[in-house]
C-alpha cells in the first residue's frame, strides 16, 4: 500500500535536559488527542519529551477515505514511521488496539521499552464482544451512534459505564466523546480473529502491562497472557476501567508508568 501522510505530534519536555522520549499510540475508534488530556502534560512535567501518532485514517493522518483498508500491520508501519521521525531510543506507550499495533511493530522494530495499557487479549476480541453484547444489549447500537456523533444522556451514561471506572458518569466523559470516530473494519476483524494468527518472534525488551480491575472491555484476567511472552510486570489498578489514560484514576496509572520507566 502506498505510503501517505502520518501525523506525529511533538510535545517537548518542560525541563532540560530531557529524561527520554515517550511515544503514545492510541486505541481503536479514536485518535491521539486524548493523550493530551492528562498523560502528555504529566510526563512533560516530569522531564520527558512526549510524542503521539495518529494511526492511518485517524485524526490528522491521511487515509480517512479508505480507512477500512487498513489493518494492524499498517498501524505497525505507522509506529515505525513515528519512531524513525523521533530519531532516538523511545519507550512506546500503547493503549488497547495501540498495544497490539505496538506488539506487531516489535516483531521487527526496536524500542527502549514498552508499556501496554488495557491491551487487546492475545486470544482476540470475539469473546469480549460477545460478553459485552449479552451484558449490555444496546452497546453496539450506542457505539455506532457515538461514532456518528450522536450524543445523548443515555449514550453518554452507557459509554461511561462500559469504558470508565464504576464511579464515572456521562458528564465525566463528555470531553472524550468528540474524539470517538470510525474504526477500520479490517482492523476490527483482525482483532476478533487474533487467536488464529501464527505466533511470531518479537524483540526482547522491558515491558510493563497495566489494566484496570473494573475494565468491562478486556477483563483483567487476560493481562497475564499478554504479559507472559514478554516476561512483563503486571499491575492491576483498583476501580479503574478501560480508558486508563483519561479514567478518573489516570494519575495512579501515570505514576506507575513513571516509576517503572525511571527504574528501567
Amino acid at each position: 500500500m502506498k505510503r501517505h501522510h502520518i501525523q506525529v505530534n511533538k510535545h517537548p519536555s518542560a525541563s532540560k535536559p530531557s529524561r527520554g522520549a515517550l511515544l503514545f499510540v492510541h486505541g481503536a475508534y479514536t485518535h491521539s488527542s486524548y493523550w493530551e488530556f492528562n498523560f502528555i502534560p504529566f510526563f512533560q512535567g516530569h522531564g520527558f519529551d512526549c510524542f503521539s501518532v495518529d494511526l492511518s485514517g485517524h485524526g490528522a493522518s491521511a487515509g480517512r477515505e479508505r480507512l477500512d483498508e487498513f489493518g494492524i500491520d499498517d498501524y505497525a508501519d505507522d509506529i515505525a514511521h513515528a519512531v524513525n521521525a523521533i530519531g532516538r531510543p523511545v519507550t512506546i506507550v500503547g493503549h488497547s488496539m495501540g498495544c497490539l499495533a505496538t506488539q506487531r511493530y516489535l516483531e521487527k522494530g526496536q524500542a527502549r521499552a514498552a508499556v501496554f495499557l488495557a491491551p487487546v487479549p492475545s486470544t482476540g476480541t470475539a469473546g469480549s464482544a460477545m460478553q459485552l453484547a449479552l451484558r449490555y444489549p444496546r452497546y453496539f447500537d450506542v457505539l455506532e451512534e457515538v461514532v456518528s456523533g450522536v450524543f445523548s444522556e443515555e449514550n453518554n451514561d452507557l459509554m461511561a459505564k462500559i469504558y470508565f471506572s464504576p464511579d464515572a458518569t456521562g458528564d465525566d466523559v463528555q470531553e472524550f466523546l468528540p474524539t470517538v470516530g470510525p474504526e477500520s473494519r479490517q482492523a476490527v476483524m483482525e482483532m476478533a480473529m487474533l487467536a488464529t494468527r501464527p505466533r511470531v518472534g518479537r524483540q526482547k525488551l522491558p515491558v510493563l502491562v497495566i489494566g484496570g480491575e473494573d475494565d468491562a472491555i478486556f477483563p483483567p484476567s487476560h493481562l497475564f497472557f499478554t504479559a507472559l511472552p514478554w516476561q512483563a510486570e503486571v499491575i492491576r489498578v483498583p476501580n479503574a476501567g478501560h480508558m486508563l489514560p483519561i479514567d478518573t484514576h489516570w494519575q495512579r496509572v501515570a505514576t506507575h508508568i513513571l516509576e517503572w520507566v525511571v527504574r528501567e
